[in-house]
């Protein structure tokens, strides 16, 4: 079978998503090269694994050596202490970007969040165009990302596509996942998508299943050619019952970004 890519670069390769996203990549490319800061073992015969931390400027350089592709997934997952933010986040996804153009890797995919625009209100409906306006220093990383991403597409052709991921779990897990849930086989599904779109440029997709509710607008990302096949419909009666119903002037509540929007400084030591 002829694939599109000889070999992709899936960093994050161990976390919750990127274990999904090997089955997911497995019919994309000849070989996946996973990388995280921890040993990536159960390899396939297809797979191979190196070690590293984004910090590592000449690590992610000999990483993105003879790849194709990268799906940027890899990095601090939640908020953190900034200088643990700027390590992973920051400096580790300018080095693949600066490992791609020096490889000449023609496309990334990124993992960017629903935190870069977290302090948006359900009701504005916002689509690719509305400003950021992150909840944390998390979300403030991936606004930079977002950011580093147009610039080398600008500047030095390197197509990326943003998928800013909501909740991706096994299964929604309360009345919030009821419209922010991301099934893993639509996440699957997503970056599929923004691998082989014939043209991606810049693009910010945002990454949700086919649920009821659709708090954005996800227009401008049409011609990746993302169809979400999953909704949480099955589960809403399920967590209806079991959750009480929210306050819904609930800083929480009302804005896209949940809970994130509740935390204080994370220097602060106590988050508050």
């Amino acid at each position: 079978m002829t694939r599109p890519y000889d070999t992709i670069l899936l960093t994050g390769a161990a976390g919750r998503l990127g274990t999904q996203l090997r089955r997911g990549l497995a019919p994309l490319a000849n070989r996946l090269r996973l990388a995280d800061v921890v040993p990536v073992t159960d390899l396939a015969p297809h797979e191979e694994q190196v070690t590293f931390d984004l910090a590592d400027e000449a690590a992610v350089l000999r990483a993105v050596d003879g790849v194709d592709a990268i799906v940027h997934f890899g990095g601090v997952p939640l908020e953190r202490p900034w200088q643990d933010i700027l390590d992973a986040n920051i400096r580790g996804s300018y080095h693949i970007y600066e490992a791609a153009r020096k490889h000449g890797v023609r496309r990334v995919v990124y993992a960017s969040s629903v935190h870069a625009i977290g302090y948006h209100r359900l009701e504005d409906g916002i689509d690719a165009n509305a400003p950021h306006r992150p909840d944390g220093l998390y979300g403030l990383s991936k606004c930079f990302v977002e950011d580093l991403g147009r610039l080398y597409w600008d500047k030095f052709g390197i197509e990326t596509a943003a998928l800013r991921i909501f909740s991706s779990f096994p299964e929604p897990a309360d009345r919030r996942m009821l419209w922010s849930w991301l099934s893993f086989d639509d996440c699957n599904r997503l970056v599929t998508a923004a691998l082989t779109a014939p043209r991606v440029g810049f693009t910010l997709s945002f990454g949700l299943s086919d649920n009821a509710v659709k708090p954005v607008d996800n227009r401008l990302a049409g011609h990746l050619g993302y169809v979400p096949q999953d909704t949480t419909e099955p589960f809403r009666a399920a967590l209806e019952a079991k959750t009480p119903v929210p306050d819904a002037k609930a800083p929480a509540v009302q804005h896209l970004g949940g809970w994130f929007v509740d935390l204080g400084h994370p220097d602060d030591g106590d988050g508050k």
